[in-house]
């Protein structure tokens, strides 16, 4: 059973879950940390949830640094996670974080909750900042009103305002509209990391 089952058998739960929700967008390899890190789904609706994928062909060596960037920024969290490192993995993250066991069976991969996923509460305000590209984040010091003299600053300056002016729940509700409404998810790497903190591909199956 490889990464790439585990995330199809996913991706049609998910689809099946929310296809007549209008407000939902399902992206795959979202950046964190300038992109340093991606995690495997994202679903953005009321909220941003979080899905990191081991299937029993994969290490667990990253994962406690996944788990900790992840846990600044998601308000959900769910491991999906194949049986061989499903004991192991458990350890390594946040017990708010829901856990799904990825077994194979002959009609292919089955999914099965272990634990139900807990709401955040401890986000860090610079990594959620960090999410928006430098169009939307300096549209943000628009709205508040924020952006005399910022619009040419670098956009770390730029993030980093945000993350100093605004509660971290406010914040949170700007950076998740600007993920839902943004349209050019395909656009290639740039070297620019941080003018394109988010670099996803939209609901591909297969």
């Amino acid at each position: 059973m490889r990464d790439i089952d585990i995330r199809r058998a996913l991706l049609v739960r998910l689809l099946q879950a929310h296809n007549k929700d209008e407000d939902t967008r399902i992206v795959q390899e979202m950046g964190v940390w300038a992109g340093t890190v991606r995690i495997d789904v994202a679903v953005l609706n009321g909220e941003m949830s979080g899905y990191e994928l081991k299937s029993d062909s994969d290490t667990l060596a990253r994962l406690p640094l996944q788990a900790d960037l992840y846990s600044k920024v998601f308000d959900r969290m769910t491991l999906v996670v194949g049986s061989k490192h499903l004991e192991k993995a458990a350890t390594l993250i946040p017990s708010w974080w829901g856990i799904v066991r990825a077994t194979s069976s002959e009609k292919g991969v089955k999914l099965r909750r272990v634990r139900a996923s807990r709401r955040n509460v401890n986000h860090e305000p610079y990594v959620v900042a960090e999410l928006l590209r430098k169009d939307e984040a300096v549209a943000v010091l628009e709205q508040h009103g924020l952006a005399a003299g910022w619009r040419s600053k670098r956009v770390k300056l730029i993030h980093e305002r945000l993350a100093r002016e605004l509660p971290v729940r406010e914040l949170s509700k700007h950076v998740l509209r600007a993920l839902k409404n943004r349209q050019d998810w395909l656009r290639e790497n740039s070297v620019h990391q941080l003018d394109m903190a988010v670099d996803a591909q939209l609901n591909p199956m297969f």
